[in-house]
């Protein structure tokens, strides 16, 4: 298993959610964090509750929607020559729920994309070339399942998206210590899922997180967090392995 103590973990979406509980569960483990939001103001808290740790750790901000904000964003990074060993791609944004969903625009999907698929890629075409330099990286991206539900169609498809675009560079990764896998935290009581998901968003560690301790070669693989809540850290490492 990947021992992450003072390896350096970009989030993003981290000031609250899901990608708070990344930020969390990586800090309990020793990792540095960079912690993205789109406002340093929205980072304050889980900044002071990370180094509270003792793990180092900055906030970055960034507009996913705006691909020259999402670039400006990783040139502070790599101006501080933060190397960057794991990369969480969780921010994303559900933009409407369309009861009549045959009057769904067209900018349902354009705000989808930008956000859910497209930044995620800028983010990975700058750092993974820069992992295999190193000879280390994780990359685990986070996917929905949500499926046949054409009220959520720019959704759905901005994060199908996500998916081929992982699974095609995961299969194009070299023989070297550099995997990118996906994620799905399932339904969770977030500003994203709602108040009435069926899911306490603590439900999604260690399963969401998984991706990052493991250390099997393997990429291109869906790693359910459902799947592994309640376990350890180690149990779901040995788990993850027979996905």
């Amino acid at each position: 298993m990947v021992n992450v103590k003072g390896k350096w973990a970009l989030v993003t979406g981290s000031s609250r959610g899901v990608g708070r509980q990344i930020a969390l569960f990586m800090a309990k483990e020793g990792c540095n964090l960079i912690l993205h939001s789109r406002s340093l103001a929205h980072t304050e808290k889980i900044l002071a509750e990370v180094t509270a740790m003792g793990v180092e750790a900055y906030a970055v901000e960034a507009e996913l929607s705006d691909p020259a904000a999402v670039n400006r964003m990783l040139d502070e990074m790599e101006e501080k020559g933060t190397p960057v060993d794991i990369v969480f791609n969780d921010a994303g944004v559900q933009i409407a729920y369309r009861d009549n969903y045959w009057e769904t625009p067209v900018e349902d999907f354009t705000q989808s994309f930008m956000i859910n698929t497209i930044a995620p890629a800028i983010i990975c075409y700058r750092l993974i070339p820069k992992m295999i330099e190193r000879g280390f990286g994780r990359v685990i991206n986070t996917t929905s399942g949500i499926r046949n539900e054409p009220q959520q169609a720019g959704y759905s498809a901005s994060k199908a998206a996500l998916d081929k675009f992982t699974t095609d560079l995961a299969s194009a990764l070299p023989e070297a210590d550099v995997m990118m896998n996906l994620t799905d935290p399932g339904w969770l009581r977030t500003d994203l899922g709602g108040p009435n998901a069926p899911g306490a968003v603590e439900s999604c560690v260690p399963g969401i997180v998984v991706g990052a301790f493991l250390d099997d070669g393997k990429s291109g693989r869906l790693l359910p967090a459902q799947a592994f809540t309640g376990m350890t850290l180690e149990d779901a490492v040995k788990k993850a392995r027979e996905m």
